[in-house]
């Protein structure tokens, strides 16, 4: 047994030894690394050239390259902030902060009730709530109009805030189960041998140690949140109310007339926000897809 454990380490450093040599290295690593960089990041490439070229060079392929700008101009930029994009920017903002909210504390009162109560039917119960997830927003926008115009709220935010949980909560819940489940329940017991009630050890032992999946959770109910489109498109109708989603594609495209470096500069400006917010707090998101507190 002491021969074999000694061997192990070798074994283990043969393991990647196929890859010292350059031309491995450079075939089975570097290579596919780069092919998938390249299709992540070339979007965003062609959004920026687009959104900082003149009119000229957007259509005229024969004296100007169309992977390369030629003396660029913010003209673009400049079009969108004398139009209502920056409303349709806070709306977002405002939207998308709202339901990521609320969706979060439903969430959590929901994943702990399922985890940690252990009531009769919880595993039903749970997958119920992810099954509900699986139900295409395209058929649950119907009978959701219907409700938002019986309550008065058509073309107002307050109609998405109240719409996006019902697809956000779900997947929220079935994160956040899977979280939970992760911690010791001897802490829990510990908490309630000292008298501590139910919401004390939610608030006071679940949650300071459910930041990683809090966060995850909550990136993913912005990014969906910020993206959404079938919702937006259907509960409102007003310029000054719509989002970033709508706004760019309704209101910069007239007829057969396309604002592309409008359009571009549109959508590169839209997709920062979620970048910087992926940007900060990806450690967190990564985290949490491993787990939580190991005994």
């Amino acid at each position: 047994m002491a021969r074999m454990s000694r061997s192990l380490p070798a074994d283990d450093a043969e393991g990647m030894s196929y890859l010292d040599r350059l031309p491995r290295r450079v075939a089975l690593v570097y290579l596919p690394l780069a092919v998938f960089v390249f299709v992540l990041l070339f979007p965003f490439y062609w959004m920026a050239i687009t959104a900082v070229k003149p009119n000229a060079q957007l259509t005229d392929y024969e004296n100007y390259s169309p992977f390369w700008v030629v003396q660029p101009t913010l003209e673009h930029i400049r079009y969108l902030w004398t139009t209502t994009y920056p409303a349709w920017l806070w709306n977002t903002i405002i939207i998308s902060v709202g339901s990521t909210f609320l969706s979060i504390v439903a969430s959590v009162m929901a994943a702990y009730a399922i985890e940690r109560v252990r009531f009769k039917g919880s595993r039903t119960t749970g997958l119920a709530i992810f099954l509900a997830y699986l139900v295409p927003p395209s058929i649950l926008f119907i009978p959701l109009a219907a409700m938002v115009f019986r309550l008065g709220i058509y073309d107002t935010k307050l109609a998405l805030v109240l719409s996006y949980p019902t697809f956000l909560i779900p997947f929220c819940t079935w994160l956040l189960m899977g979280y939970f489940r992760s911690i010791p329940y001897e802490l829990e017991e510990c908490a309630l041998v000292d008298g501590a009630s139910r919401l004390q050890i939610l608030f006071k032992v679940l949650l300071p140690l459910s930041v990683p999946g809090l966060i995850s959770a909550g990136i993913f109910a912005f990014t969906l949140s910020w993206n959404e489109f079938i919702y937006a498109l259907t509960f409102i109708q007003s310029s000054e109310n719509k989002t970033i989603s709508v706004g760019v594609l309704t209101e910069l495209v007239r007829s057969d007339v396309y604002e592309w470096g409008a359009l571009m500069a549109g959508a590169l400006i839209g997709s920062l926000p979620v970048v910087i917010l992926y940007s900060f707090f990806v450690e967190h998101y990564v985290s949490s897809m491993t787990g939580a507190v190991k005994e």
